[in-house]
């Protein structure tokens, strides 16, 4: 009797559970009959699952989206069931595997995907139509934890490279602090804005202790807000997938589609994936990153393929006309973030297409063995390494902090590396350049330069602006065959800031030049040798060892 009692009560959950997700709540029966999802009249998720059913999908471990309904016809949309699928699964710890040679046909149904288990997008194609969306921000899949966030309050302020918080957790978390009351990231020129709240981010053990391979990087002297997200041990793999996006045809304005596969978990290894794009015209509206990783730890992106985006121009802050960014990739508030093996669609050295990463607040980027368009920090990266890999038209961009490797790799944008001058064209650390190709502009006639950016000293960024404390650049080969008649040969610095054209300039926010460049075995296909810019001014003070 006992025992009939057990199962009575465990039907009575099962018929009843809710799972809370990105957009409400999912009620879940367990009733005989179809087992199939469906959206009520308010639009909310019903998903019913047989008990015999249920006990299938338990013993094989594993369910599928035709089990609830997925047509898997490219023509019918298939969100619903795609979305009870999952939350089936995320229920009872399930594998997801899709099926091999369906279409998925995704609608711009307002409709986001959890996903909380191993999943298996296999040889299955899916087609996310944004010709009409009902709503631009709202994720089709998002990767996320059972584990919930809370507030730590107990912390008054912090400084850079603190070793240890005040604080007991529960385990390993990752820590985002914020304080309103400062602004950095201080944007110039034509995107220019007010700057953004002082931001860090960083994780922590059971005990508090800070892990020093991403280090608190600015002090606080007062603290607003400051959150822990407990980090999931056990890895969550996403594994194939042949996804097509049918491009929106809004204004060329900035309205960001976030039609994609976002990323809130930590401990994520995405493998194997590959994504396209159809059906861009004369307009449309920018893309903020088909994999979009934030507020999380440890993610891995292998072995897939992406496309970069076409470009569209719009009226910017500054009341003239600019190139909007728009990404396959993007990564905001994240640490130890890689990828490996990555390819894109296009060219990479097509300028008609952005480039397709974009990055803010984040430590420990890295490309490995990647030919993609653009690597980029905007409002700062701690630490980055590109390796093995070629980078396109857009090239290295980064403003931030620690060290920037940039090994056995071919660089053909504009410089090497670009310190964004938007930003400040900050960099507070080290950089190595080691082993590498610099084809200035793809091969054509530039005057070249290996480490570009601007800085006037007359702008108030937030912060004081740094250039790298010390450079080293070994064994680099630069391709300038192509070059323009008065060609000096290649510099180590452009020019920085072409006003500063004798000792009498001064900058209202100084700017802490580099101490020492060292250059070994730094050869060109121009026969010219290295210079250290055209602004002997600015650079006057940088000691260059050979």
């Amino acid at each position: 009797m006992k025992y009939l009692l057990l199962i009575l009560i465990s039907c009575a959950f099962v018929a009843h559970a809710q799972d809370k997700g990105p957009l409400g709540q999912v009620t879940i029966t367990s009733e005989n009959g179809e087992t199939r999802g469906y959206a009520n009249e308010k639009g909310e998720l019903v998903l019913n699952v047989s008990p015999k059913d249920a006990a299938k999908f338990k013993a094989a471990g594993q369910v599928g989206y035709r089990d609830f309904g997925a047509q898997g016809d490219g023509k019918s949309d298939d969100i619903d069931a795609i979305a009870a699928t999952h939350a089936f699964a995320n229920r009872h710890g399930l594998r997801v595997k899709a099926e091999d040679g369906a279409t998925y046909y995704i609608s711009g149904k307002e409709r986001t995907v959890l996903i909380s288990t191993d999943t298996d997008f296999g040889k299955a194609a899916f087609i996310i139509d944004d010709k009409d969306v009902q709503n631009r921000n709202a994720a089709v899949f998002t990767v996320g934890s059972g584990l919930k966030p809370f507030k730590l309050e107990q912390v008054a302020s912090l400084k850079r490279n603190q070793p240890k918080i005040d604080a007991s957790l529960p385990g390993p978390c990752l820590i985002t602090v914020v304080n309103t009351n400062v602004k950095q990231y201080i944007r110039f020129g034509l995107n220019q804005n007010s700057g953004s709240p002082q931001t860090d981010i960083f994780v922590v053990d059971k005990n508090g202790k800070v892990d020093m391979h991403a280090p608190i990087i600015w002090d606080f002297d007062q603290i607003t807000d400051m959150t822990a997200l407990p980090i999931d041990e056990k890895p969550l793999k996403i594994t194939g997938g042949r996804f097509t996006t049918i491009a929106n045809q809004a204004e060329s304005k900035y309205t960001y589609y976030n039609r994609n596969i976002a990323i809130r978990r930590s401990n994520v290894v995405v493998d194997g994936l590959e994504h396209r794009i159809t059906g861009e015209g004369d307009h449309g509206a920018p893309y903020g990153g088909f994999i979009n990783i934030g507020d999380c730890a440890y993610v891995a992106v292998k072995n897939s393929i992406f496309t970069g985006h076409k470009t569209y121009s719009t009226i910017g802050a500054a009341g003239k006309p600019v190139t909007m960014g728009t990404y396959d990739l993007s990564v905001n508030r994240a640490l130890h973030v890689s990828f490996v093996n990555c390819t894109q669609t296009n060219d990479i050295n097509d300028n008609t297409y952005w480039g397709i990463l974009g990055s803010n607040f984040c430590k420990n980027l890295l490309y490995d063995r990647c030919v993609l368009s653009r690597f980029d920090a905007h409002q700062g990266v701690a630490n980055a390494t590109i390796r093995n890999s070629t980078l396109g038209h857009m090239g290295i961009n980064a403003i931030g902090s620690g060290l920037l490797l940039v090994e056995n790799s071919t660089i053909r944008g504009r410089s090497v590396v670009n310190l964004r001058p938007d930003y400040g064209s900050t960099w507070q650390g080290e950089l190595i350049i080691r082993n590498c190709v610099f084809v200035p502009s793809g091969g054509k006639p530039v005057s070249a330069s290996i480490i570009s950016g601007s800085y006037s000293g007359q702008h108030d960024f937030g912060y004081t602006c740094y250039m790298p404390e010390r450079i080293t650049i070994e064994n680099l080969r630069i391709e300038d065959t192509a070059h323009p008649e008065n060609y000096e040969g290649p510099a180590i610095f452009a020019n920085f800031n072409p006003e500063m054209k004798d000792e009498s300039y001064q900058e209202k926010y100084p700017y802490v030049k580099t101490k020492e460049v060292v250059l070994k075995k730094v050869t060109t296909a121009s026969g010219k040798a290295v210079r250290v810019s055209d602004n002997a001014v600015m650079f006057r003070g940088v000691k260059v060892r050979e």
